[in-house]
């Protein structure tokens, strides 16, 4: 469990930096808010967007405070989570209105995270339901424990979104990943969902062309 103190404890992630890469915000198209996983970094996520090769594009990486968003699994109860649930999806939220503030409105924003970055980034769009870019959980799917009550408020208005896991993935249960297509689906996001058999914890050449797909739309 990850341990703080004082204005930490209330939000672990305030003051992170957020890593730019691509096209300057002022001259970009479209933008792309990338979440990293655990253990990793903004940077490591970032080295993704060399294998998209889409131009246009201004790519943010907010870093996590101690290379983690929560301490625990994404399936364990909210509060267990808590305070660095909620400072991860203000720091989120921030990242969005950097982009915002430079011209680029949200509905020519992607969402892009891999495992606890795609949990993040996937339950961000859920409670902020509104047309985005684009959203992409790699290896991952909504937070909280079986039987969260999925009653988001808002549409995500034909929002485009893949999720894309291994049938086998050992953090990411298949059975949530086709909960959470569901989910977006009743907020009104087109979902693709693709579940890879035997897949390893990792990011193949299907998803990016996925990504892509998305991105070239913009």
């Amino acid at each position: 469990m990850m341990s703080t103190s004082g204005g930490e404890r209330r939000s672990p992630h305030a003051g992170q930096p957020v890593l730019l890469a691509g096209e300057p915000l002022e001259r970009a198209q479209a933008a792309m808010v990338l979440a990293h996983g655990r253990g990793a970094g903004a940077r490591d996520i970032l080295a993704l967007t060399a294998d998209l090769d889409i131009p246009g594009f201004a790519y943010l990486a907010p870093q996590a405070s101690g290379s983690s968003w929560y301490p625990y699994s994404f399936l364990a109860p909210f509060e267990n989570n808590e305070p660095w649930l909620s400072s991860a999806l203000t720091l989120v939220g921030a990242t969005l209105a950097q982009v915002a503030a430079a011209g680029i409105p949200p509905e020519r924003t992607v969402l892009l995270g891999f495992s606890q970055g795609a949990c993040l980034l996937t339950e961000y769009a859920a409670r902020n339901a509104r047309r985005y870019g684009g959203i992409v959980g790699l290896s991952g799917g909504l937070i909280g424990p079986d039987g969260t009550p999925r009653d988001y408020p808002g549409s995500l208005a034909g929002t485009p979104v893949f999720l894309g896991c291994s049938d086998v993935d050992p953090h990411i249960p298949a059975r949530r990943v086709e909960e959470s297509a569901a989910v977006l689906r009743t907020l009104g996001a087109d979902v693709t969902a693709r579940l890879y058999p035997g897949m390893g914890h990792t990011v193949n050449d299907d998803e990016l062309d996925a990504v892509r797909t998305i991105m070239r739309a913009l």
